[in-house]
Formats: C-alpha cells, sequence, structure tokens
C-alpha cells in the first residue's frame, strides 16, 4: 500500500471513526466515510492492549496485505478505518483475510 493510500493525520481518524459508518465483527471494527480525493484510503489501528510492537506491526502488515489482495484504491473514494480486535488473534491468516473480504464486500468496496 502506498503512502498516498493511507490515513495518516490523527484529525483524519477520529473525523472518520466519529462521523462513519461502523460496522463490528469479531475481529475487526470497520469505520468508513465518502471522501472526495478520487481514491480510497486506509487507516488501520491495533491497540497496545493486544501486544507488544513486535505483535503489533506483524498484525498491520498482514492487515496491510489482505487490504492490498482485495482493493482497488482508484476505483472507489473512501477513507476506510480497520481497527483489530481481540479475536484476531484467534483465527488464522486465511480466516482473517476472509473475514475482512465479507466487510469489504459488505461496505461495497469489491
Amino acid at each position: 500500500m502506498k503512502k498516498v493510500n493511507r490515513v495518516l493525520a490523527n484529525k483524519d481518524f477520529s473525523k472518520i471513526v466519529k462521523t462513519g459508518i461502523t460496522i463490528r465483527d469479531n475481529s475487526y471494527t470497520v469505520h468508513y466515510l465518502k471522501n472526495e480525493l478520487n481514491k480510497t484510503r486506509i487507516g488501520i489501528s491495533v491497540s497496545t492492549k493486544l501486544g507488544n510492537a513486535v505483535v503489533r506491526s506483524r498484525t498491520r502488515r498482514q492487515v496491510r496485505s489482505i487490504c492490498d489482495s482485495y482493493i482497488d484504491y482508484q476505483k472507489h473514494s473512501l477513507d476506510i478505518i480497520i481497527v483489530v480486535r481481540n479475536g484476531y488473534f484467534e483465527n488464522n491468516f486465511q480466516d482473517n483475510s476472509l473475514i475482512l473480504k465479507n466487510i469489504l464486500t459488505e461496505i461495497g468496496i469489491i
């Protein structure tokens, strides 16, 4: 995922979480909001309660990889925040990938 396709600013995260539409699952909470940038941006959040820095970084890389395999960033105009929940660690990578694919399909981005 290129840096231009990431939500990095804290104010953007807050705006999307507060005003966006939310979908909850055991593994993820996904907030999304339409933007006017003609591209999709993704923000990934992993709480410090879920593990140390190594675990959190590995989890973000895995979620980023899942997003890259399913999303065409130039096709839609959405800001998406993916919050990883504790249930993420109960599943393997393929199950987590399928769960996120189903959520992205529900949003209408796939």
